[in-house]
């Protein structure tokens, strides 16, 4: 197993305020149970509408990962949102972005975690980690983020849904 820090590590509640304030429901399934709308299956995250399902098993960049996709679709995709979340490459771009900032608003987490995290689990960027991709190479994401007023101009996530 890699090492990332998993849902049940942390304060549920942290989780459950940060999701809704983006009208995201967490709901918990239990241990060895199948996980409702994951897309790349168990342990990561599931999405059907407006739900996140996670296991105490599942990385939290998962459950950022997938939260983000509902935060940066729009409405028709939300609408009709059962496990894939779809998405081009500059909304997929964006997802990883605002996943990073949304870590630090999390009791226990943190951005460096998250690309720490996203590293290990496998994500790929050009420059070969999450860190150099967001600091060096990620300005088409932020560019992004800030065109759907997802994140202000000090790069702070505004807490919405884009319109």
């Amino acid at each position: 197993m890699c090492d990332v820090v998993l849902c049940g590590q942390l304060d549920e509640d942290s989780l459950k305020n940060l999701l809704g304030s983006y009208d995201l429901s967490l709901c918990t399934v239990g241990e060895a149970q199948p996980i409702p709308g994951s897309h790349f299956g168990e342990p990561e995250a599931g999405l059907i509408e407006n739900r996140v399902y996670i296991r105490k098993d599942t990385p939290v960049h998962s459950l950022l990962h997938e939260s983000c996709h509902y935060i940066c679709m729009d409405q028709r995709r939300r609408d009709g949102l059962h496990t894939d979340a779809g998405g081009d490459y500059d909304e997929e771009n964006a997802v990883c972005y605002l996943s990073i900032l949304l870590a630090d608003e999390i009791d226990g987490y943190d951005s460096s975690r998250m690309m720490h995290d996203m590293d290990e689990w496998g994500y790929t960027f050009r420059l070969g980690s999450a860190d150099a991709w967001f600091n060096q190479d990620a300005e088409d994401a932020c560019n992004w983020l800030l065109s759907q007023n997802l994140i202000d101009s000090k790069y702070r996530p505004r807490g919405r849904l884009r319109a």
